[in-house]
């Protein structure tokens, strides 16, 4: 059963733009279900050209592995398979601090990931859009 829809997409989505403002930084922010179809892509205005693409793969990684990216990226420091993901994926998946699983009432319902800040800045927005209630 899908229980991501648009309108909680577009909620977890904006609460990460709201705290990408908050920061002063121009991000993109893509929500995906929990089978990491697309469903809703935020480019803030002021955004890389690439951030579109960067925040879709990474909230891709987030919903295929169910975990936050943060922790693929600890993982590839002892684990060669993660820093294999991109390629396997053919750039589909990007295992990049940026993004987070997104659940509701215990139940994974998709993914959310974040580009055009830092690594840690992404990771902080994607956290603010995951923790959007509904």
């Amino acid at each position: 059963m899908i229980e991501m829809n648009l309108e909680t997409a577009l909620r977890v989505a904006q609460a990460a733009l709201t705290k990408a403002a908050e920061m002063n930084k121009a991000m993109t922010a893509t929500v995906v279900d929990e089978a990491g179809r697309l469903v809703v892509t935020l480019r803030g205005d002021g955004t890389g050209f690439l951030t579109t693409e960067t925040s879709r793969a990474k909230a891709l990684a987030a919903a295929s592995f169910r975990r936050p990216t943060l922790d693929m990226v600890e993982l590839a420091k002892s684990n060669p398979f993660w820093t294999h993901v991109p390629t396997v994926s053919r750039g589909e998946a990007l295992p990049t601090r940026g993004a987070v699983p997104k659940m509701r009432g215990g139940r994974f319902i998709g993914a959310i990931g974040c580009g055009g800040g830092t690594p840690e800045e992404d990771h902080v927005c994607a956290l603010a859009g995951a923790a959007v209630a509904g």
